[in-house]
């Protein structure tokens, strides 16, 4: 594959299945881009290079149970993904597969989301 091919790593969510991309709380004392690398690992079994500044944030409304939901701001950062593993933590929770921003696009329910895949493939100003 071509350094210049941007491809999405999905994953889905342990309780819909729905495609989503690896995500996690932040912890007290963890950088956000630290986070999100060890979120890539953990639902993803991939590690790499993290850029430390998000290349942009959404809000989606997570439910936590059948009555009670609460509204979280995710920032979306970069992985240049180094190693990508055939086994990872969550692999029995979790399938994961590589597309196109906009294939992800398309298999993405938040909107917010959904404009941020579509922009990966545009030159940066």
């Amino acid at each position: 594959m071509s350094e210049d091919v941007i491809e999405v790593l999905l994953v889905t969510s342990r309780d819909t299945g729905r495609w989503i991309i690896p995500k996690g709380w932040l912890e007290k004392g963890t950088k956000p881009y630290d986070m999100a690398a060890r979120e890539a690992f953990e639902e993803a079994g991939v590690i790499g290079k993290v850029q430390k500044e998000p290349i942009g944030s959404y809000t989606y409304s997570k439910r936590l149970s059948a009555k009670k939901s609460v509204e979280c701001n995710v920032d979306v950062y970069l992985l240049r993904v180094e190693q990508d593993f055939n086994e990872w933590p969550e692999k029995d929770q979790r399938r994961k597969e590589w597309m196109s921003p906009s294939q992800a696009a398309l298999q993405i329910s938040e909107s917010g989301l959904v404009g941020i895949l579509l922009g990966m493939g545009l030159p940066r100003a």
